[in-house]
């Protein structure tokens, strides 16, 4: 593993004539091209392009970093995100040959602020895990120890910054999908308020919990990212009119009487020992830094796994039924009728846990059991976003670990869906009430795997969370 240079340090090398886009480009490409085998981040490395746009980029690079933000700076984005004539998979055989006719939002926005796409990222098929074990096209690997998972489901998306690929890159969180990797990666990893970003083109898990957002080695850059990609997209209407503020200048560090709230429901049973003492620990120098620290109350946590995957598998079942072999992607040979070219288009291009969960969501909402079942979630789903409303009456962000364990090994919990469900009990709550919230490493397990603790906003609260991560990675680092 190598650390990556961050956004700064490249626009220093550019400032002083030290380096061109080409030969950051050309650098990265090497990295990627060597890595890939043994990691297998990546589903389709954009040589040809990445290397047409940093050339075209080498003789403006003076002036385009003091008007665009990435000028030059190669990025990552997940593979469930469409980009126009650059193969967009989403991790699965039923579009593994899909090229997109237009780019999301979110990746026309960094393209527009002069970052050079290098590489789409591996995930779990259709964004569907917690390992990135669920691709179509091979498992992920951690950087930090080949044989752990790297977390998912945007697992290639964090081992492309983790493995010192490039400084930044996008994923997408359903229920922890950025944190949870960055937490097992070591690096930080942004979920922004449900709304903050523009969702479109992004292909639909779940619509009411889907959101991109960044990974970085730094949370300044993590901040970087946000302010490129946020604001409202006409293309979207659940993206928000709310004013984006300046993260950048937000992050001062002082977080004098800053209020952090510490809910005891997330530190007890199946939380891992040398997590709590992490995270404790990293509470302890949130305090040392000026913050108060203060109980508050997530009653209804126990719920969120089952509500979560009541409302997500519903939505999933509703999102995937276009994939038909009609319109796009596999189409089955020889269909004998209509309802044979359904089901074994779908049969032959959705994975196991894929198919799983459209089970799962089809049968919540079939006659009989939508009210027993998804009705019932969604009501519950109103009390645990009620429980962030209170909690957030008596503080300014909440701290808890980002995952109860650290990596676990590949194919540990294969064969144990609910134990990988489990895993997600800190990061899915915050999708389903729509706050931001951000994991910051805080340090290693014995075996050296990192841990991550984290912080969670109240909604669009993105300025005052990436100063709380800031004040923490500036005294983690000292």
């Amino acid at each position: 593993m190598s650390t990556p240079l961050t956004i700064e340090e490249i626009h220093k090398l550019y400032a002083a004539g030290e380096a061109t886009p080409s030969e950051i480009v050309r650098t990265t490409l090497e990295k990627i091209e060597a890595d890939n085998e043994r990691l297998n981040a990546y589903l389709t490395i954009s040589k040809e392009s990445a290397s047409i746009a940093a050339a075209a980029m080498d003789n403006e690079i003076q002036s385009a970093i003091q008007t665009k933000p990435l000028a030059g700076i190669p990025v990552v984005v997940k593979d469930n995100m469409c980009t126009a004539g650059i193969r967009t998979t989403c991790g699965s055989r039923i579009l593994g040959n899909y090229v997109p006719p237009y780019t999301a939002t979110a990746v026309q926005k960094l393209q527009a602020a002069g970052a050079i796409l290098v590489a789409k990222a591996n995930l779990d098929e259709f964004a569907m895990g917690s390992s990135t074990e669920n691709s179509a096209f091979g498992t992920v690997r951690n950087p930090v120890n080949t044989d752990y998972v790297p977390g998912g489901s945007s697992g290639g998306s964090a081992v492309a910054v983790a493995a010192g690929h490039v400084p930044v890159s996008l994923g997408s969180d359903t229920g922890g999908s950025i944190r949870q990797p960055a937490s097992f990666c070591g690096i930080v990893g942004l979920k922004p308020t449900y709304g903050r970003v523009s969702r479109y083109g992004l292909v639909a898990y779940a619509s009411s919990l889907d959101q991109i957002g960044p990974f970085a080695t730094s949370v300044k850059d993590a901040a970087r990212m946000l302010q490129v990609i946020s604001g409202h997209d006409r293309h979207d209407s659940t993206s928000s009119n709310a004013q984006v503020p300046n993260f950048l200048s937000a992050l001062t560090g002082n977080i004098k009487g800053l209020r952090v709230g510490v809910p005891p429901e997330c530190f007890g049973e199946g939380l891992d020992a040398e997590v709590r003492t992490k995270v404790e620990a990293a509470i302890a120098k949130l305090k040392e830094r000026g913050a108060e620290i203060v109980e508050v109350h997530l009653p209804h946590t126990k719920y969120v796994v089952a509500v979560y995957y009541l409302i997500a598998t519903a939505e999933a079942s509703s999102n995937l039924a276009r994939f038909d072999g009609v319109r796009y992607g596999h189409r089955t040979e020889d269909p004998r009728s209509l309802s044979d070219l359904y089901r074994r288009t779908r049969d032959e291009g959705f994975g196991a846990e894929v198919k799983r969960r459209i089970m799962l969501g089809t049968f919540a909402l079939s006659s009989g059991y939508y009210d027993a079942y998804y009705e019932k979630a969604q009501r519950v789903r109103a009390m645990l976003a009620n429980d962030f409303a209170e909690a957030f009456k008596k503080c300014d962000v909440i701290a808890t670990p980002t995952a109860p364990t650290p990596a676990f090994k590949i194919g540990e919990k294969s064969d144990d869906p609910l134990a990988m469900y489990l895993g997600d009990i800190y990061t899915v709550t915050m999708n389903l009430a729509g706050v931001p919230a951000v994991s910051v490493p805080c340090g290693a397990s014995s075996a050296g795997l990192p841990i991550g603790i984290q912080l969670i906003g109240n909604h669009f609260d993105e300025a005052r969370l990436l100063n709380a991560a800031y004040a923490f990675e500036q005294e983690n680092s000292i």
